[in-house]
């Protein structure tokens, strides 16, 4: 005999409008529950990754360059559907890089520490590589985490954060607070945190506000340009099923893109498409966030990401 709790479960699979999608993917044995982790394999993947073995295989350098899967360019191919999920401009958002790689990148644009104002507000449960980053960052400019670093923990007895709490320590450290660097969501508890109140509340008291969206891209809705979101980086191998190690992400909003006054690393990816192959040791930005770029994109990962942005 069938037990109601069988039935039931097997009455919500039939009218779930995503259940056909199960066969996209292939799943090890068992009930797979830890895509927050690393998401399962899209079956499309192997196709894409092959293809592009068969494109070095025949193309060799050439493959830069060649057909609409260019590899100079294949980049392009993840922005729109990364946008989409993160509710940023085509212009905003990039894939390149790792997760920790970008947010180092993204600080040292964002985080511009004055003798008054130096602090970085980070959860006490925050992802340990967002904590090191985050030190690492703080020492860099010379400055000491015991005074730099205001660490928010959750009330005793209590492992989410209260709203409120969030945004009367905003208040509290306004005027010395450089920068806040949260999860959308809190990787341990799942709690998604008030990302368009923590922005606002932040940018009221002059800070920069930037978020880790590991554990949110893909897994909640997100809107980074109309909530004014300054930066955020993500990885795609959780819930974008992005394979181990994926390509990261990143996104800056448009209204520092073109601001010339934000210091930045430099590579050649990130200066102008139609002279990077010239050489030329001119730096010319792009002027969307790809600017940000280093180094040309990791095609394999790319390809296996395209098949769950499909």
């Amino acid at each position: 005999m069938t037990d109601q709790v069988t039935l039931d479960a097997a009455a919500l699979d039939a009218a779930d409008p995503l259940a056909h999608l199960r066969a996209e993917f292939e799943l090890p044995e068992g009930i797979y529950l830890v895509g927050n982790s690393l998401g399962a394999l899209p079956r499309a993947a192997r196709d894409n990754v092959t293809a592009e073995f068969d494109r070095w295989s025949a193309l060799g350098v050439e493959g830069h360059f060649t057909g609409d899967l260019a590899w100079e360019a294949y980049h392009e191919l993840l922005t729109a559907p990364l946008s989409s999920l993160v509710g940023g401009g085509e212009h905003e958002v990039v894939a390149m890089n790792s997760l920790t790689v970008n947010l180092h990148l993204l600080m040292v644009s964002f985080y511009r520490p004055t003798p008054t104002r130096h602090k970085v507000l980070i959860e006490g449960h925050a992802f340990p590589s967002d904590h090191f980053a985050v030190e690492s960052q703080i020492r860099q400019r010379g400055l000491d985490p015991a005074t730099s670093l205001v660490v928010l923990d959750p009330r005793p007895g209590e492992v989410t954060l209260r709203p409120d709490d969030i945004l009367a320590a905003i208040a509290e450290h306004g005027d010395s607070l450089a920068l806040i660097l949260l999860p959308g969501v809190q990787y341990y508890t799942g709690q998604v945190l008030p990302m368009a109140e923590i922005t606002r509340a932040g940018h009221e008291v002059g800070a920069t506000v930037g978020f880790d969206l590991a554990h949110a891209v893909g897994n909640v809705e997100l809107d980074l340009h109309h909530w004014g979101v300054d930066f955020a980086a993500w990885c795609t191998y959780k819930y974008l099923n992005g394979g181990p190690g994926g390509v990261g992400a990143a996104f800056v909003h448009e209204r520092h893109i073109d601001d010339q006054s934000l210091p930045k690393l430099l590579g050649w990816w990130g200066t102008a498409k139609a002279t990077r192959f010239q050489m030329d040791t001119t730096f010319e930005a792009i002027p969307t966030v790809e600017s940000w770029q280093l180094s040309n994109a990791p095609v394999l990962s790319m390809a296996a990401l395209r098949a769950s942005l499909a």
